[in-house]
């Protein structure tokens, strides 16, 4: 996630700063566009006559539609990237609340066994931020789970779900051992599942991106729109038609480039969740709460991104 500046409203970083912005991700295309565009126009001046022009009318439509194309596209793409952080905050609430009645609801239960209810929620986190991310979690889960659970969860295929299964079993079996009431058991149930659906919640982002068609259809009319942007304006912006084309292209292409960076907010592209840093944010939380003082520190944004 971009990690805005402190002075970020200010019109010199609104004009000229770089870290956050879009443009080191799509100043190749927005280069060609400018380089095509300086090549019509040094063609035109030259004497060398174009065949062909296209009237200004075919543009605004084209432009029109793309528009409200890229303007779908990028609301579905925010609503995913929005759910995402929903369900991530639905996550921290639901821990902290397990953390809370683990420790008020069952004071009879050893100290020992409240720490390993806590440390099986971390390795659910840290197991779900691997599974939406693809990545190895190994050293977490080894670090945060019981011998038992860690191997039943490295041979799972769906880890983040067998850990969420010995975490209901846990909080069971030490709800029986400390004659909890079952008004109370029932209440910890309900967070255990919206631990649930929080999983299911964000396999269903992950698992169902935006139409490839779709996609398709939209880089390939955002490439042929600025492609031609050069042959509609040379004959009435002259040497400007570069200095146009750019603004055009880099308007276009940054919302395309946008829209596919957020389209999965689990990835580890710069404008995706900062799901390491939430992980580290409820491992510091529980650990707290358990009365730690030896936590880690907050993770910080490096260059300006936060993952």
């Amino acid at each position: 996630m971009i990690v805005r500046p402190h002075n970020a409203h200010s019109v010199f970083t609104l004009l000229f700063a770089l870290k956050g912005s879009i443009i080191p991700v799509i100043w190749p295309r927005v280069l060609y566009t400018m380089l095509l565009s300086l090549a019509v126009v040094i063609a035109e001046q030259r004497g060398v006559s174009l065949q062909f022009s296209l009237n200004a009318a075919f543009l605004t439509l084209l432009g029109l539609t793309l528009a409200i194309f890229l303007g779908f596209r990028n609301t579905v793409a925010y609503q995913r990237w929005w759910e995402g952080r929903t369900l991530w905050g639905d996550l921290v609430i639901s821990t902290r609340n397990l953390t809370r009645q683990a420790l008020a609801f069952m004071p009879g239960l050893a100290a020992a066994q409240q720490r390993e209810l806590v440390r099986h929620l971390i390795g659910f986190t840290h197991a779900l931020r691997h599974h939406l991310r693809d990545t190895n979690a190994d050293m977490d889960l080894q670090k945060w789970l019981p011998p038992a659970v860690c191997a039943a969860a490295m041979a799972s295929p769906n880890r983040p779900n067998t850990i969420l299964g010995a975490i209901g079993d846990a909080y069971a079996r030490s709800a029986r051992e400390a004659g909890t009431d079952s008004m109370l058991l029932a209440s910890m149930d309900r967070e255990i599942n919206q631990l649930s659906h929080v999983l299911g919640g964000c396999e269903r982002i992950k698992n169902t991106p935006i139409p490839f068609a779709y996609i398709l259809l939209l880089h390939r009319t955002v490439h042929v729109y600025c492609f031609i942007l050069p042959f509609c304006l040379f004959g009435t912006l002259g040497w400007l038609t570069p200095v146009a084309v750019g603004i055009l292209a880099y308007t276009f292409f940054g919302l395309d480039a946008i829209g596919a960076q957020i389209e999965d907010p689990f990835d580890l592209l710069p404008n995706d969740l900062p799901l390491d840093a939430i992980s580290r944010g409820i491992e510091i939380n529980l650990c707290s709460l358990l009365g730690d003082t030896d936590l880690p520190e907050p993770l910080q944004a490096k260059h300006g991104v936060l993952f």
